[in-house]
C-alpha cells in the first residue's frame, strides 16, 4: 500500500470511528420524550432510534467493538505511511537512521493521536452531547444495521461482560435510563429555573417536590382543633353550624370523642319536613370514614382517599389510638396552594 493511500485510509478510519463515537453517546444522550411521538408519526429513524435505547447495551458493544477496530487499523495502516513520509526530509538533517526512525516515530504517533483524540473521538462526542435527539436519529439507525450483521459476535462479547459484571454482583442494564429520581428532578428543575428557561411562579413545581416528602402527620388536624358534631347531630344542628363556621364538611363523634363518620352539607339540604330536620342525621345519610396511619406517605394516603371516595379520614398512631383528621382538601393545597372552602366564612 501506498503512503498516500495508508493517509486516505487514516481519513477513511477517522471518519468511521466517529460515527461509532457519536452513535454510542448520541444513544444514551437521547431523550425517549423526543424520540417516541416521531415514532408514533411512522418515522423509520424515530423507530430504529428506540430501538437501540432499548437495547443500549447491544449498541454499546457494537461501538465499542467498532471503535476498538478503527484504533488498531489506523494505528497499523497510517503510523507506518507517515512515519516513511517523514524519512525524507529528516534524512536531510544528516542524523544516523536510527535516530530519524525513533524521531519519524514519535511524530507519527503523536500526529495520529491528535487526530484520533480529536476527530475520532472528542468531536463526534461533543456533538452528540449538543443535539442529542437529532444526533440519534441520524446515527442510530446504521448502529441497529451493523448490531443485526454482527450480532453473532457481539452477543458473544456481551454475554461475556455482562457475566463478569454478576460476578461482581452488578446486574446490567439493557435500555438506557430515561428515568429520573426526585432528587434529580428538582435539580433540573432548579437549574432550568436559574437558566431562565422555566418559570415558577406560583411554586407548584416546588410544592410537589416538597409533597413527595411529607407524611399524614404533617398536616393533619388534631382533634382538639376540630369543629365536630355530636354523632346524634341534627340538621338543624348542622346548618347552625355552617352559619357559625362556614365548613362544608363536619366530622362526626361519639361520647368518647372518636370520630365515626362525617357529614358534608349537601347530605341534609333535602331535609325540609319539620320532624327530620329536628330529628338525628339518619344513618344512611352519614359519610363512612377510613382510617390511616400518621406515618404514611401524603402520596400514599391520597392514592387511599381517591380509592375510597372519601374526603376525610381518620388518623391514629402506632398504638392504634385517633390522633386526629386527614382532610382531602388539606392535601390538595400542598400541591396547588390554599383552597377555599365556598362556604367558609372569611
Amino acid at each position: 500500500m501506498s503512503d498516500w493511500a495508508g493517509l486516505a485510509w487514516l481519513a477513511v478510519l477517522l471518519l468511521v470511528n466517529a460515527f461509532f463515537v457519536g452513535a454510542e453517546f448520541s444513544v444514551i444522550s437521547a431523550r425517549r420524550s423526543q424520540i417516541e411521538p416521531r415514532a408514533e408519526a411512522g418515522s423509520r429513524a424515530a423507530k430504529s432510534t428506540l430501538y437501540a435505547m432499548e437495547h443500549a447495551t447491544l449498541m454499546l458493544a457494537t461501538s465499542q467493538l467498532g471503535i476498538t477496530v478503527c484504533s488498531l487499523l489506523i494505528l497499523n495502516v497510517s503510523e507506518p505511511a507517515i512515519h516513511h513520509l517523514l524519512e525524507a526530509p529528516l534524512g536531510l538533517t544528516g542524523w544516523p537512521e536510527e535516530v530519524i526512525g525513533t524521531i519519524g516515530f514519535v511524530i507519527a504517533l503523536i500526529l495520529v493521536s491528535f487526530l484520533h483524540v480529536v476527530f475520532g473521538e472528542m468531536v463526534p462526542k461533543n456533538l452528540s452531547f449538543s443535539v442529542p435527539d437529532r444526533a440519534a436519529l441520524l446515527l442510530a439507525p446504521p448502529l441497529v444495521f451493523l448490531s443485526m450483521v454482527f450480532r453473532p459476535i457481539i452477543s458473544g462479547l456481551n454475554h461475556t461482560a455482562n457475566g463478569f459484571l454478576r460476578l461482581f454482583r452488578v446486574e446490567p442494564k439493557n435500555e438506557a435510563n430515561s428515568a429520573f429520581t426526585v432528587d434529580e428532578v428538582a435539580n433540573i428543575v432548579a437549574q432550568s429555573t436559574k437558566e431562565g428557561v422555566l418559570t415558577d411562579s406560583i411554586g407548584a413545581l416546588n410544592a410537589a417536590f416538597e409533597f413527595s416528602t411529607k407524611k399524614v402527620k404533617d398536616i393533619a388536624v388534631g382533634m382538639p382543633d376540630l369543629v365536630s358534631l355530636s354523632e346524634a347531630a341534627t340538621p338543624k344542628e348542622v346548618e347552625r353550624a355552617v352559619a357559625r363556621s362556614g365548613f362544608s364538611r363536619y366530622v362526626l363523634v361519639n361520647d368518647e370523642g372518636e370520630p365515626t363518620g362525617y357529614l358534608h352539607l349537601k347530605d341534609v339540604l333535602d331535609l325540609e319536613d319539620p320532624v327530620e330536620f329536628t330529628e338525628p342525621v339518619p344513618p344512611k345519610r352519614i359519610r363512612q370514614l377510613i382510617s390511616i396511619f400518621r406515618g404514611t406517605d401524603l402520596e400514599d394516603a391520597l392514592a387511599a382517599m381517591r380509592r375510597s371516595g372519601v374526603h376525610l379520614a381518620r388518623v391514629f398512631d402506632e398504638t392504634g389510638a385517633t390522633r386526629g383528621v386527614l382532610f382531602l382538601e388539606d392535601i390538595i393545597e400542598e400541591l396547588v396552594g390554599e383552597v377555599q372552602d365556598a362556604t367558609r366564612r372569611r
